[in-house]
């Protein structure tokens, strides 16, 4: 993997350190396994609509070519291919590749791992019409070169999809004290809630980046129900972005 400015090596660490555990639903990555219904939702909803595909028919996304950038164990890459689409994963942890790969093989799934940055795929030439982009800015060392790599990497007319953590009072009482301390979903120390992103903020970096955003939605934990669902108006700790290179 080549040498990235935006990598931040700590955070990297703990991603490896946590590696084996991506496909327990009971392990350390529980919240993604919860979130993961609502976040395919949102982003088969917006490729749906932004590229004419109907979700009813059998494999919509054939002929579409996805990025999952951070795509760890590939809780999203597998359905995407699932859906037909052509996927590559990448991660900057070397850890979450062999357990990717091994997990879409057994699954009978033809998925392209790689070990690598977005950095690194955009000078190589790399262009895709879809780069899924999730919960992975607020861990990246330069938020706006990061994701003018990840403009590089879209095709004309292609769209990034991208959600993070909103940074108040909220989100670090919910993410910090409720996730890690409280609830122990996470390790203690898995998020700095000092590099959270405002959607104000992220949307700006999104512009600065030269892409158009064009849809916000919150993504909301109901403690009752134990599910997650999409919001038009709280974007208070969880949200997902979608965004177009014209």
């Amino acid at each position: 993997m080549q040498a990235s400015a935006t990598i931040d090596p700590a955070e990297v660490a703990k991603f490896q350190a946590m590696a084996s555990e991506w496909w327990d639903p009971n392990g350390k990555f529980r919240p993604l396994h919860l979130m993961n219904p609502c976040r395919l939702d949102y982003i088969t909803r917006q490729i749906a609509a932004e590229f004419g595909r109907d979700l009813a028919t059998p494999l919509p996304f054939a002929g579409l070519r996805i990025l999952d950038i951070g795509c760890g164990g590939g809780l999203l890459s597998e359905p995407m291919a699932r859906l037909g689409a052509e996927v590559v994963g990448a991660d900057a942890a070397e850890r979450n590749i062999p357990i990717a790969r091994l997990h879409a093989e057994e699954s009978g799934l033809a998925i392209d791992y790689r070990h690598t940055t977005a950095e690194a795929l955009a000078a190589a030439g790399e262009r895709f019409d879809i780069v899924l982009n999730m919960e992975v800015i607020e861990h990246v060392a330069d938020p706006p070169a990061y994701l003018r790599a990840c403009e590089a990497l879209l095709k004309p007319g292609g769209l990034m999809i991208c959600s993070t953590l909103n940074r108040n009072p909220k989100s670090w009482l919910m993410a910090i004290v409720g996730a890690e301390r409280v609830m122990r979903w996470l390790p203690v120390g898995t998020h700095d809630w000092r590099k959270f992103i405002t959607p104000e903020e992220l949307f700006d970096l999104i512009r600065g980046a030269g892409l158009d955003p064009v849809d916000r939605k919150g993504m909301v934990f109901n403690p009752v129900s134990w599910r997650w669902s999409l919001s038009s108006r709280d974007l208070s700790v969880n949200y997902v972005t979608s965004s177009v290179k014209r």
